[in-house]
């Protein structure tokens, strides 16, 4: 009984402090991947406009792309390392418990709960 107790509080919970923030960082990260990808787009018509004008061989041209995009890519993960270490920030200084924090009341309320039907049985017995 105390587990379904427990599994509806720590859901309330999610949904309360869960819905605003997720929905905010998902409006940042669509931004941001749209951010990216418009700059892709940038970036190779680009090299591709010098590609056709012979400023720059195809060959260069490909390697340039393929160095922009790895570099784009590293920063890519900087930013969601980044962006993740914030939000933990930001849910530690709001005092949002976190799932390891409400595992942690659930093992210890069914660790009381146990020893409280322990202590019934044994003053039935008596």
């Amino acid at each position: 009984m105390s587990e379904t107790t427990i599994e509806i509080h720590e859901e309330e919970i999610e949904e309360q402090t869960g819905n605003t923030m997720v929905a905010a960082a998902r409006k940042v990260l669509l931004a941001s991947i749209g951010a990216v990808s418009l700059a892709q787009e940038e970036i190779e018509s680009f090299v591709n406009h010098l590609v056709e004008r012979g400023e720059v061989a195809e060959r260069d041209g490909r390697r340039l792309l393929n160095d922009i995009m790895e570099k784009r890519k590293n920063q890519v993960k900087e930013v969601e390392s980044d962006l993740e270490g914030r939000i933990e920030e930001i849910l530690s200084r709001l005092n949002v418990p976190t799932k390891a924090d409400i595992e942690a009341l659930g093992n210890k309320i069914m660790a009381l709960t146990r020893k409280v039907d322990a202590l019934r049985k044994e003053s039935k017995e008596a």
